[in-house]
C-alpha cells in the first residue's frame, strides 16, 4: 500500500470525512452530493477489486466478500465491516456494519443514505461481473436495521 504522509499516514478522521459530505450537501443539495458521492465510491470500488488482484478471474461471492471485507474492514482502510455479499434474480445485495456513512449519525430515525458506501461495493460488484447496476441503500442500522442492506438490480445495455 502506499504511503501518502510521512508522518501521518494513509489514513483521516471518520469527522473529518462527514464534515466533507455534509459540506458538499450544503453546497449541492442532497441529489448532486449523492451523484457524485456514488461514482466516486464505484471508482474506489473498482479500485480495490484491481488492487485486490480480482479482475478476470472467477472467485465465489464468499471469497470476494473475504477479501473486500478485509481490504475495507478492520485491517484495510476501516469503510466498513462487510458481513454478506449474495446474488439474488436481478442482481446482488450486501449485508454490512459500522459504514462510513453513519457514523456520528443518530441511532434512529436518521435518513442519511450511505451513498459512497454503496457505490463502493457497486464499483466491486460491476468489476467481478462485468455488468453495471443501480443500487439503492434499501435498509438501514439507522432505521432499526441489524444491517445497512444494499440492493443492486441488473441494468440492461
Amino acid at each position: 500500500m502506499t504511503t501518502f504522509r510521512d508522518e501521518l499516514g494513509g489514513f483521516s478522521s471518520v469527522a473529518c470525512l462527514k464534515a466533507i459530505v455534509v459540506g458538499m450537501e450544503d453546497a449541492l443539495g442532497d441529489k448532486a452530493t449523492a451523484i457524485a458521492l456514488i461514482a466516486a465510491g464505484r471508482a474506489r470500488g473498482r479500485q480495490v477489486v484491481e488492487q485486490l488482484g480480482l479482475m478476470d478471474k472467477e472467485f465465489s461471492l464468499a471469497d470476494v466478500c473475504e477479501k473486500v471485507s478485509t481490504a475495507l474492514g478492520k485491517e484495510g482502510t476501516r469503510l466498513l465491516i462487510l458481513h454478506k455479499i449474495e446474488a439474488v434474480d436481478d442482481g446482488y445485495k450486501t449485508y454490512s456494519t459500522e459504514t462510513i456513512c453513519s457514523a456520528g449519525e443518530p441511532l434512529q430515525g436518521s435518513e442519511r443514505k450511505c451513498t459512497f458506501t454503496l457505490g463502493v461495493l457497486q464499483g466491486v460488484l460491476e468489476s467481478i461481473s462485468g455488468e453495471r447496476f443501480r443500487g439503492k441503500h434499501t435498509e438501514s442500522v439507522l432505521r432499526g436495521n441489524e444491517f445497512d442492506v444494499f440492493e443492486y438490480e441488473r441494468i440492461n445495455r
